[in-house]
């Protein structure tokens, strides 16, 4: 059996049980950048270093401002993510918390070490160097977002009640990471 509504009965039901809610998202061609990295996976293995063009995109939602009658300008995102894309551009991303790695900064390389055999040996201005396990896209994801969030904290936006990041490591392969 079918229950129909009528137009006041829908909109009376959709306002009081679900709050509207606003997003804006930022995901240009710009926040782009192009590094090398390997995973270390189960067991003994370690895939071999390649790279990726990634793009770091952004998504708020919050409620609008009272005076604007927006979540957020899109300039705030852009001018947050801009440098953190820069500063891993044209890099070697390395994780510093994987137990399988040594990372041994030396005579201005960084000499890796993957389960105890040498294997890399990296101009350290070429390096980054990333509190991570690994770098897989969704740490990355995870990396980029808690740097926005902070950013974001820092200007003022405590009350957005979403952030999700995408790094899309090559078209249509992407992880997000998200806070509420």
């Amino acid at each position: 059996m079918r229950y129909a509504l009528s137009a006041q009965q829908f909109n009376h039901l959709t306002l009081s049980t679900v709050a509207p809610s606003f997003r804006v998202t930022v995901a240009k061609d710009y926040l782009n950048f192009a590094a090398a990295h390997f995973i270390t996976m189960r067991g003994h293995k370690c895939e071999a270093l390649h790279g990726h063009n990634y793009r770091v995109g952004v998504t708020v939602e919050g409620a609008l401002d009272v005076e604007c009658r927006w979540v957020m300008d899109f300039s705030v995102l852009k001018e947050i993510l801009r440098p953190l894309v820069k500063s891993v551009d044209h890099r070697v991303l390395l994780p510093t918390r994987n137990p399988k790695l040594t990372l041994e900064p030396q005579d201005g390389r960084v000499h890796v070490a993957v389960f105890g055999e040498p294997r890399y040996v990296f101009p350290e201005t070429d390096c980054v160097l990333l509190e991570l396990e690994n770098t897989t896209a969704e740490l990355l994801a995870e990396h980029f977002g808690l740097q926005v969030k902070t950013a974001l904290a820092e200007q003022g936006y405590a009350d957005l009640t979403r952030l999700v990041i995408e790094v899309e490591e090559s078209t249509g392969q992407s992880a997000f990471w998200e806070w509420r």
